[in-house]
Protein backbone atom coordinates (compact mmCIF):
# COMPACT_ATOMS: atom_id res chain seq x y z
CA UNK A 1 0.00 0.00 0.00
CA UNK A 2 1.51 3.39 -0.96
CA UNK A 3 2.50 6.16 1.97
CA UNK A 4 -0.55 8.22 0.96
CA UNK A 5 -3.05 5.77 1.30
CA UNK A 6 -1.56 5.00 4.59
CA UNK A 7 -1.99 8.14 6.01
CA UNK A 8 -5.74 7.58 4.94
CA UNK A 9 -8.91 6.32 7.12
CA UNK A 10 -11.94 7.41 5.21
CA UNK A 11 -14.53 6.00 3.99
CA UNK A 12 -17.01 6.67 0.96
CA UNK A 13 -20.24 4.96 0.25
CA UNK A 14 -21.45 4.93 -3.32
CA UNK A 15 -24.81 6.12 -3.37
CA UNK A 16 -25.52 5.94 -7.49
CA UNK A 17 -28.29 2.83 -8.39
CA UNK A 18 -28.74 1.97 -4.64
CA UNK A 19 -31.59 3.83 -3.09
CA UNK A 20 -33.43 1.38 -0.66
CA UNK A 21 -29.96 -0.48 0.21
CA UNK A 22 -28.29 3.07 0.46
CA UNK A 23 -30.70 4.68 2.78
CA UNK A 24 -30.53 0.69 4.71
CA UNK A 25 -26.68 1.12 4.77
CA UNK A 26 -26.61 5.13 5.59
CA UNK A 27 -28.56 4.13 9.05
CA UNK A 28 -26.40 1.05 9.70
CA UNK A 29 -23.29 3.12 9.52
CA UNK A 30 -25.61 6.23 11.61
CA UNK A 31 -26.47 3.61 14.38
CA UNK A 32 -22.78 1.73 14.57
CA UNK A 33 -20.93 5.48 14.67
CA UNK A 34 -18.79 5.18 11.55
CA UNK A 35 -17.38 7.80 9.17
CA UNK A 36 -17.92 8.01 6.18
CA UNK A 37 -18.89 10.89 3.52
CA UNK A 38 -21.11 10.03 0.30
CA UNK A 39 -19.97 9.91 -3.06
CA UNK A 40 -21.64 9.74 -6.91
CA UNK A 41 -19.82 8.09 -10.03
CA UNK A 42 -19.28 11.50 -10.90
CA UNK A 43 -17.11 12.52 -8.67
CA UNK A 44 -15.22 8.50 -8.76
CA UNK A 45 -14.86 9.78 -12.20
CA UNK A 46 -13.26 13.15 -11.30
CA UNK A 47 -10.37 11.21 -9.37
CA UNK A 48 -12.06 11.82 -5.97
CA UNK A 49 -11.31 8.04 -4.54
CA UNK A 50 -7.44 9.10 -3.68
CA UNK A 51 -9.19 10.73 -0.55
CA UNK A 52 -10.41 7.68 0.86
CA UNK A 53 -8.80 4.57 2.30
CA UNK A 54 -12.36 2.50 1.78
CA UNK A 55 -14.65 2.61 -0.82
CA UNK A 56 -17.87 0.30 0.33
CA UNK A 57 -20.56 -0.34 -2.26
CA UNK A 58 -24.04 -1.65 -1.32
CA UNK A 59 -26.80 -3.41 -2.81
CA UNK A 60 -28.85 -2.52 -5.66
CA UNK A 61 -28.77 -3.79 -9.03
CA UNK A 62 -24.84 -4.11 -10.54
CA UNK A 63 -25.44 -3.58 -13.99
CA UNK A 64 -26.73 -0.08 -13.31
CA UNK A 65 -24.05 0.61 -10.74
CA UNK A 66 -21.81 -0.24 -14.13
CA UNK A 67 -23.70 2.01 -15.93
CA UNK A 68 -23.80 4.39 -13.91
CA UNK A 69 -19.85 4.83 -13.12
CA UNK A 70 -19.43 4.19 -16.81
CA UNK A 71 -15.68 3.38 -18.44
CA UNK A 72 -13.79 6.11 -16.41
CA UNK A 73 -15.61 5.38 -13.20
CA UNK A 74 -14.58 1.64 -14.14
CA UNK A 75 -11.24 2.53 -14.40
CA UNK A 76 -10.74 4.49 -11.41
CA UNK A 77 -12.08 2.01 -9.03
CA UNK A 78 -9.52 -0.61 -10.03
CA UNK A 79 -7.22 2.01 -9.84
CA UNK A 80 -8.06 3.03 -6.76
CA UNK A 81 -7.77 -0.91 -5.22
CA UNK A 82 -4.95 -1.85 -7.36
CA UNK A 83 -2.86 0.80 -5.46
CA UNK A 84 -3.79 -0.24 -2.06
CA UNK A 85 -7.45 0.82 -1.46
CA UNK A 86 -10.30 -1.20 0.44
CA UNK A 87 -13.17 -2.40 -1.46
CA UNK A 88 -16.44 -3.34 0.78
CA UNK A 89 -19.21 -4.63 -1.48
CA UNK A 90 -23.01 -6.17 -0.19
CA UNK A 91 -25.11 -7.95 -2.49
CA UNK A 92 -25.31 -6.30 -4.97
CA UNK A 93 -22.21 -4.43 -4.45
CA UNK A 94 -20.68 -7.57 -4.00
CA UNK A 95 -21.92 -8.61 -7.44
CA UNK A 96 -20.23 -5.38 -9.20
CA UNK A 97 -16.87 -6.82 -8.20
CA UNK A 98 -17.29 -9.67 -10.11
CA UNK A 99 -16.28 -11.32 -13.41
CA UNK A 100 -19.73 -10.53 -14.41
CA UNK A 101 -19.04 -6.87 -13.42
CA UNK A 102 -15.66 -4.76 -12.79
CA UNK A 103 -13.37 -7.77 -12.53
CA UNK A 104 -12.06 -7.44 -8.97
CA UNK A 105 -12.40 -10.99 -8.23
CA UNK A 106 -12.51 -14.32 -9.84
CA UNK A 107 -16.26 -15.15 -9.37
CA UNK A 108 -19.14 -15.21 -11.18
CA UNK A 109 -22.87 -15.41 -10.63
CA UNK A 110 -24.33 -18.80 -10.63
CA UNK A 111 -26.84 -19.36 -13.34
CA UNK A 112 -31.04 -19.06 -12.41
CA UNK A 113 -31.46 -22.66 -12.67
CA UNK A 114 -28.47 -24.08 -10.25
CA UNK A 115 -29.27 -21.42 -7.31
CA UNK A 116 -32.10 -20.59 -4.98
CA UNK A 117 -33.33 -17.12 -7.01
CA UNK A 118 -35.29 -15.69 -3.98
CA UNK A 119 -34.10 -16.49 -0.75
CA UNK A 120 -34.92 -13.50 1.72
CA UNK A 121 -34.39 -12.89 5.91
CA UNK A 122 -32.67 -14.44 8.77
CA UNK A 123 -30.20 -17.37 8.31
CA UNK A 124 -26.95 -19.00 10.65
CA UNK A 125 -23.38 -19.42 8.53
CA UNK A 126 -20.55 -20.92 9.37
CA UNK A 127 -17.69 -18.16 10.15
CA UNK A 128 -14.31 -18.26 10.30
CA UNK A 129 -11.28 -17.16 12.53
CA UNK A 130 -11.48 -13.82 11.28
CA UNK A 131 -11.11 -10.65 12.52
CA UNK A 132 -14.46 -9.14 10.72
CA UNK A 133 -16.22 -11.79 13.10
CA UNK A 134 -14.76 -10.79 16.21
CA UNK A 135 -17.56 -10.45 19.28
CA UNK A 136 -20.22 -12.51 17.27
CA UNK A 137 -22.02 -15.13 19.38
CA UNK A 138 -24.83 -17.05 17.68
CA UNK A 139 -23.76 -15.97 14.05
CA UNK A 140 -27.74 -15.24 12.70
CA UNK A 141 -27.65 -12.85 9.87
CA UNK A 142 -30.18 -11.17 7.12
CA UNK A 143 -29.71 -11.65 3.42
CA UNK A 144 -32.28 -10.17 1.56
CA UNK A 145 -32.24 -12.10 -2.54
CA UNK A 146 -28.98 -12.80 -3.09
CA UNK A 147 -26.89 -14.20 -5.96
CA UNK A 148 -24.51 -16.91 -5.59
CA UNK A 149 -21.10 -17.14 -6.50
CA UNK A 150 -19.23 -19.89 -8.46
CA UNK A 151 -15.00 -18.76 -6.70
CA UNK A 152 -12.42 -19.47 -10.00
CA UNK A 153 -9.25 -18.72 -7.61
CA UNK A 154 -8.31 -20.68 -5.22
CA UNK A 155 -6.50 -17.71 -3.74
CA UNK A 156 -10.02 -16.06 -2.52
CA UNK A 157 -10.85 -17.08 0.91
CA UNK A 158 -14.16 -17.82 1.79
CA UNK A 159 -14.53 -15.86 5.37
CA UNK A 160 -18.03 -17.65 5.55
CA UNK A 161 -20.80 -19.70 4.25
CA UNK A 162 -24.48 -20.52 4.80
CA UNK A 163 -25.64 -22.91 6.98
CA UNK A 164 -29.33 -23.29 8.09
CA UNK A 165 -32.32 -20.52 7.51
CA UNK A 166 -34.01 -19.82 10.19
CA UNK A 167 -38.26 -20.70 10.26
CA UNK A 168 -39.07 -17.45 10.16
CA UNK A 169 -37.27 -16.70 6.28
CA UNK A 170 -39.00 -17.07 2.99
CA UNK A 171 -38.55 -18.83 -0.32
CA UNK A 172 -40.11 -16.57 -3.16
CA UNK A 173 -43.37 -15.71 -1.09
CA UNK A 174 -43.23 -19.06 1.04
CA UNK A 175 -42.37 -19.41 4.90
CA UNK A 176 -39.59 -21.28 5.02
CA UNK A 177 -40.48 -23.19 8.27
CA UNK A 178 -44.05 -23.69 7.24
CA UNK A 179 -43.46 -25.25 4.44
CA UNK A 180 -40.73 -27.64 5.76
CA UNK A 181 -43.32 -28.65 8.31
CA UNK A 182 -45.74 -29.73 6.03
CA UNK A 183 -43.63 -31.97 4.02
CA UNK A 184 -41.51 -30.04 1.69
CA UNK A 185 -40.68 -27.83 -1.76
CA UNK A 186 -40.98 -30.57 -4.44
CA UNK A 187 -44.79 -30.04 -5.55
CA UNK A 188 -44.34 -25.90 -4.93
CA UNK A 189 -41.33 -25.96 -7.15
CA UNK A 190 -43.04 -27.20 -9.78
CA UNK A 191 -46.12 -24.95 -9.43
CA UNK A 192 -43.59 -22.47 -9.41
CA UNK A 193 -41.47 -23.42 -11.62
CA UNK A 194 -38.18 -22.18 -10.02
CA UNK A 195 -35.77 -23.63 -7.98
CA UNK A 196 -37.19 -22.95 -3.92
CA UNK A 197 -35.42 -25.23 -1.64
CA UNK A 198 -33.30 -23.38 0.34
CA UNK A 199 -31.08 -26.57 0.50
CA UNK A 200 -29.58 -24.75 -2.08
CA UNK A 201 -28.10 -22.28 -0.13
CA UNK A 202 -25.88 -24.51 2.23
CA UNK A 203 -22.26 -24.96 2.33
CA UNK A 204 -22.59 -21.65 -0.15
CA UNK A 205 -19.70 -18.97 0.09
CA UNK A 206 -21.35 -16.08 1.74
CA UNK A 207 -18.46 -13.96 2.63
CA UNK A 208 -15.26 -13.62 0.34
CA UNK A 209 -11.97 -11.72 0.74
CA UNK A 210 -9.12 -11.33 -1.88
CA UNK A 211 -6.75 -9.17 -3.20
CA UNK A 212 -6.51 -7.10 -6.60
CA UNK A 213 -2.98 -5.43 -7.07
CA UNK A 214 -2.23 -4.06 -3.32
CA UNK A 215 -6.16 -4.16 -2.34
CA UNK A 216 -8.39 -6.15 -0.53
CA UNK A 217 -11.73 -6.83 -1.88
CA UNK A 218 -13.98 -8.06 0.75
CA UNK A 219 -17.46 -9.02 -0.61
CA UNK A 220 -20.56 -10.15 1.63
CA UNK A 221 -24.56 -11.57 0.22
CA UNK A 222 -25.29 -11.02 3.67
CA UNK A 223 -26.68 -7.45 4.41
CA UNK A 224 -25.06 -6.80 7.41
CA UNK A 225 -26.68 -3.56 7.57
CA UNK A 226 -30.09 -4.85 8.18
CA UNK A 227 -32.00 -2.00 10.23
CA UNK A 228 -31.77 -3.47 13.96
CA UNK A 229 -29.56 -6.30 13.67
CA UNK A 230 -27.66 -6.31 16.55
CA UNK A 231 -24.57 -8.80 15.17
CA UNK A 232 -24.63 -6.96 11.77
CA UNK A 233 -23.40 -3.56 13.95
CA UNK A 234 -21.00 -5.20 15.18
CA UNK A 235 -19.35 -6.78 11.77
CA UNK A 236 -19.95 -3.25 10.79
CA UNK A 237 -17.85 -1.93 13.45
CA UNK A 238 -15.37 -4.99 13.11
CA UNK A 239 -15.17 -4.49 8.80
CA UNK A 240 -14.69 -0.44 9.31
CA UNK A 241 -11.51 -1.31 11.62
CA UNK A 242 -10.62 -3.85 9.19
CA UNK A 243 -10.46 -2.13 6.24
CA UNK A 244 -9.70 1.37 7.02
CA UNK A 245 -12.34 3.48 8.05
CA UNK A 246 -12.74 5.43 11.49
CA UNK A 247 -15.38 5.84 14.09
CA UNK A 248 -16.75 9.19 14.46
CA UNK A 249 -16.70 12.01 11.91
CA UNK A 250 -18.58 13.49 9.78
CA UNK A 251 -21.53 11.39 9.65
CA UNK A 252 -22.57 12.03 13.17
CA UNK A 253 -23.98 15.50 11.41
CA UNK A 254 -26.83 13.56 10.07
CA UNK A 255 -30.15 12.74 11.23
CA UNK A 256 -30.94 9.38 12.53
CA UNK A 257 -34.34 9.45 13.72
CA UNK A 258 -35.70 6.04 13.00
CA UNK A 259 -37.98 5.21 9.69
CA UNK A 260 -40.94 4.68 10.47
CA UNK A 261 -41.56 9.00 12.02
CA UNK A 262 -41.35 10.50 8.83
CA UNK A 263 -45.20 9.60 7.18
CA UNK A 264 -47.54 11.09 8.74
CA UNK A 265 -45.42 13.60 10.57
CA UNK A 266 -46.00 17.41 10.25
CA UNK A 267 -43.99 19.23 7.57
CA UNK A 268 -44.47 22.46 5.91
CA UNK A 269 -43.74 20.82 3.05
CA UNK A 270 -46.92 21.21 0.43
CA UNK A 271 -44.49 18.92 -2.22
CA UNK A 272 -43.76 16.09 0.37
CA UNK A 273 -47.23 15.96 1.66
CA UNK A 274 -48.27 15.22 -2.30
CA UNK A 275 -45.67 12.55 -2.35
CA UNK A 276 -46.78 10.81 0.94
CA UNK A 277 -50.30 10.78 0.18
CA UNK A 278 -49.69 9.28 -3.71
CA UNK A 279 -47.16 6.33 -1.89
CA UNK A 280 -49.41 6.11 1.07
CA UNK A 281 -52.07 5.38 -1.23
CA UNK A 282 -50.39 2.32 -3.18
CA UNK A 283 -48.79 0.82 0.35
CA UNK A 284 -52.67 0.41 2.11
CA UNK A 285 -53.62 -0.99 -1.13
CA UNK A 286 -51.69 -3.88 -0.79
CA UNK A 287 -52.20 -4.14 2.92
CA UNK A 288 -55.97 -4.16 2.42
CA UNK A 289 -55.72 -6.95 -0.50
CA UNK A 290 -53.00 -9.18 1.30
CA UNK A 291 -50.26 -8.47 -1.58
CA UNK A 292 -47.85 -7.76 1.35
CA UNK A 293 -46.94 -6.66 4.77
CA UNK A 294 -43.99 -5.07 6.27
CA UNK A 295 -41.03 -7.63 7.30
CA UNK A 296 -39.08 -5.18 8.79
CA UNK A 297 -39.55 -1.03 8.96
CA UNK A 298 -37.74 -0.89 5.78
CA UNK A 299 -38.95 -4.21 3.48
CA UNK A 300 -41.83 -5.58 2.18
CA UNK A 301 -43.03 -9.33 1.75
CA UNK A 302 -45.06 -9.40 -1.21
CA UNK A 303 -46.21 -11.71 -3.10
CA UNK A 304 -45.13 -13.60 -6.22
CA UNK A 305 -46.94 -11.83 -9.45
CA UNK A 306 -46.37 -8.44 -7.86
CA UNK A 307 -43.32 -5.96 -7.83
CA UNK A 308 -43.02 -5.21 -4.13
CA UNK A 309 -39.58 -3.82 -4.35
CA UNK A 310 -40.26 -1.00 -6.30
CA UNK A 311 -43.44 0.22 -4.33
CA UNK A 312 -41.44 -0.31 -1.16
CA UNK A 313 -38.43 1.58 -2.82
CA UNK A 314 -40.65 4.72 -3.09
CA UNK A 315 -42.45 4.40 0.45
CA UNK A 316 -38.99 4.14 2.25
CA UNK A 317 -36.88 7.76 0.18
CA UNK A 318 -40.24 9.61 0.18
CA UNK A 319 -40.19 8.64 4.18
CA UNK A 320 -36.42 9.71 4.13
CA UNK A 321 -36.89 13.46 2.34
CA UNK A 322 -40.10 13.90 4.66
CA UNK A 323 -37.74 12.94 7.46
CA UNK A 324 -35.21 15.79 6.73
CA UNK A 325 -37.73 18.30 5.87
CA UNK A 326 -39.69 17.84 8.84
CA UNK A 327 -40.07 21.34 10.74
CA UNK A 328 -38.08 23.55 8.91
CA UNK A 329 -40.05 26.11 6.56
CA UNK A 330 -40.56 26.33 3.39
CA UNK A 331 -38.50 28.29 2.02
CA UNK A 332 -35.64 27.27 3.46
CA UNK A 333 -35.76 24.45 0.46
CA UNK A 334 -37.77 26.44 -2.16
CA UNK A 335 -35.42 24.91 -5.17
CA UNK A 336 -36.14 21.16 -3.41
CA UNK A 337 -39.67 22.28 -3.18
CA UNK A 338 -40.24 22.67 -6.92
CA UNK A 339 -38.81 19.84 -7.08
CA UNK A 340 -40.87 17.82 -5.36
CA UNK A 341 -43.93 19.51 -6.72
CA UNK A 342 -42.96 18.84 -10.29
CA UNK A 343 -42.26 14.72 -9.20
CA UNK A 344 -45.49 14.86 -7.46
CA UNK A 345 -47.69 15.59 -10.58
CA UNK A 346 -46.10 12.28 -11.91
CA UNK A 347 -46.17 10.44 -8.93
CA UNK A 348 -49.61 11.29 -9.00
CA UNK A 349 -50.61 9.27 -11.81
CA UNK A 350 -48.04 6.45 -11.62
CA UNK A 351 -50.14 5.87 -7.83
CA UNK A 352 -53.14 5.84 -9.49
CA UNK A 353 -52.07 3.41 -12.07
CA UNK A 354 -50.11 1.42 -10.09
CA UNK A 355 -53.32 0.75 -8.29
CA UNK A 356 -55.05 -0.05 -11.48
CA UNK A 357 -52.42 -2.50 -11.75
CA UNK A 358 -52.12 -4.27 -8.64
CA UNK A 359 -55.72 -4.74 -8.19
CA UNK A 360 -55.77 -6.35 -11.66
CA UNK A 361 -52.95 -8.35 -11.07
CA UNK A 362 -54.99 -9.24 -7.44
CA UNK A 363 -57.85 -10.38 -9.50
CA UNK A 364 -55.49 -12.43 -11.88
CA UNK A 365 -54.08 -14.85 -8.88
CA UNK A 366 -57.06 -16.22 -8.71
CA UNK A 367 -57.30 -18.08 -11.74
CA UNK A 368 -53.75 -17.41 -13.34
CA UNK A 369 -49.86 -18.37 -12.72
CA UNK A 370 -48.61 -15.05 -12.89
CA UNK A 371 -45.08 -13.88 -12.08
CA UNK A 372 -43.61 -10.04 -12.19
CA UNK A 373 -43.12 -10.49 -16.01
CA UNK A 374 -45.68 -12.74 -17.37
CA UNK A 375 -49.20 -12.65 -17.38
CA UNK A 376 -51.92 -13.25 -20.08
CA UNK A 377 -54.24 -10.36 -19.36
CA UNK A 378 -53.57 -7.65 -22.18
CA UNK A 379 -54.27 -4.28 -19.62
CA UNK A 380 -51.52 -5.97 -17.18
CA UNK A 381 -49.02 -6.11 -19.44
CA UNK A 382 -49.59 -2.98 -20.95
CA UNK A 383 -49.84 -1.05 -17.21
CA UNK A 384 -46.75 -3.30 -16.04
CA UNK A 385 -44.83 -1.58 -19.61
CA UNK A 386 -45.46 1.79 -19.04
CA UNK A 387 -44.52 2.18 -15.54
CA UNK A 388 -41.90 -0.06 -15.18
CA UNK A 389 -40.84 -1.64 -18.87
CA UNK A 390 -39.76 -4.91 -19.62
CA UNK A 391 -36.68 -5.40 -17.51
CA UNK A 392 -36.20 -6.77 -14.33
CA UNK A 393 -33.87 -4.12 -13.40
CA UNK A 394 -35.65 -0.68 -12.69
CA UNK A 395 -37.00 1.03 -15.98
CA UNK A 396 -39.91 2.78 -17.47
CA UNK A 397 -41.64 5.52 -15.18
CA UNK A 398 -40.85 4.25 -12.08
CA UNK A 399 -37.15 4.79 -12.94
CA UNK A 400 -37.60 8.67 -13.88
CA UNK A 401 -39.53 9.05 -10.82
CA UNK A 402 -36.74 7.00 -8.33
CA UNK A 403 -34.02 8.79 -10.17
CA UNK A 404 -35.52 12.59 -9.46
CA UNK A 405 -36.40 11.17 -5.71
CA UNK A 406 -32.33 10.13 -5.60
CA UNK A 407 -31.56 13.06 -6.19
CA UNK A 408 -32.98 15.37 -3.77
CA UNK A 409 -32.60 12.88 -1.09
CA UNK A 410 -28.90 12.99 -1.44
CA UNK A 411 -28.86 16.50 -1.60
CA UNK A 412 -30.49 16.74 1.76
CA UNK A 413 -28.25 13.98 3.33
CA UNK A 414 -24.44 15.65 1.95
CA UNK A 415 -26.21 19.35 3.16
CA UNK A 416 -26.05 17.78 6.94
CA UNK A 417 -23.26 16.27 5.99
CA UNK A 418 -21.44 19.85 5.13
CA UNK A 419 -23.27 21.27 7.83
Amino acid sequence: MSNNLLQRNRAALLWDESFLWGVMALKALQKSGLSFDLIRAEEIERGHLEKYALLFVPGGWSSNKMKALGETGVEAVRRFVHEGGSYLGFCGGAGLATLDGIGLLKIRRKPTRERLPSFSGRIRIRTSDHPVFSGIGDPVFHAWWPPQFTIEDNKINVLASYREPMPDAFSSDLNIGDVESRGGWADLEQLYQINLDPKLLTNDPVVIEGTYGSGRVLLSLAHFDTLDDMNGIQVMNNLWKYLGGQKEGQSSSIRQEGVAAAIGSTSSSPGIAILESAVSGIIDLGIRNFLWFWRNPMLLQWRRGVRGLEYCTLYIMIQEIALRLNGHPAEKYRLIENDLMNIGERLVYFSERAKRLLVLERLAMQSNHITYERCDVPEIQKIREELFASSKSYGGMFKEIIDSIDAILYKLIKKEQDN
